[in-house]
This record gives structure tokens, sequence and C-alpha cells, in this order.
């Protein structure tokens, strides 16, 4: 059995080595030559089928590839999504507690149970329309 210390170790090398990998390949699979290389791919698949008689192995080649690809990708996109959403939320908690007037309330307001949320949202709902039943000023 692994001491505990190893364990955490080694928890957080894959935890590292997957956010190194996801990233990388993010930026790759979004990038104008991931789509090159694509487009170049089917094309070539298509371009073989009469060569393979458009056989159900020719067939099965392209399916089994794009559904893996596809499997995969949608860790790696789930992965950005979560630490892009984990950021954002982290900047506005910082511009939330520096701004001296605002509502320490929405400091980690992501984390907040369903009643607690919607109680928030209607608070702030109520003050966004007070504040537009407010007569204007001329300026």
């Amino acid at each position: 059995m692994l001491a505990c210390g190893t364990g955490v170790a080694l928890h957080r090398f894959v935890n590292d080595f997957f956010h190194r990998v996801a990233t990388r390949v993010s930026v790759a699979a979004g990038s104008p030559s991931a789509f090159a290389l694509a487009v170049l791919t089917i094309l070539l698949w298509g371009a073989s089928g009469p060569v393979f008689g458009f056989s159900d192995t020719w067939q099965l080649v392209i399916n089994t590839g794009t559904t893996i690809l596809t499997f995969l990708m949608v860790f790696l996109i789930q992965n950005s999504q979560n630490r892009d959403s984990r950021a954002m939320n982290v900047k506005l908690d910082e511009l939330i507690r520096a701004l001296d007037p605002a509502d320490d309330a929405f400091i980690a307001v992501e984390s907040l149970g369903d009643a607690e949320f919607e109680a928030l949202a209607r608070k702030v709902e109520a003050a966004r329309t007070r504040r537009a039943e407010r007569p204007r000023s001329a300026t």
C-alpha cells in the first residue's frame, strides 16, 4: 500500500501532467493547422474509397477514428471549460473583494446551493428594477 504522502504526490503529478497535456492539446486542436489536417484526412479518406471498394472496413476506419477522437476531446474540452470558469470566478471574486461598496455575498456565488443562489438572483433583480424606476437626472 502507498504511504499517504506518496499517494498525494502521485495524485498531484497525474493532475499536473493531465493539465499540461490537456492545455497543449487544446491549443493545438484549436489551431488552423489542426483544421487543415482534419480536412486533409477526410479528403484522403474519401479519395481512397475507390481503392478499397468503399468497403465496410474503409467506412469503419473513419467512423472508429472520429469516435475515439470525439470521446477524448469531450474530456479535454470539459477540462478547458472548467479551468476557464474557475479562473473567471477567481478574477470576479477578487474584483468584488476589492470594491468597497460591493456586496461580499457575491464572492464564490458559484458554490451556493440552489435556494441561496435564487435568493441572491432575486435580490439583484429587485435592485435592478429599483434602479430602472429611479428618475434619471438630465446631463
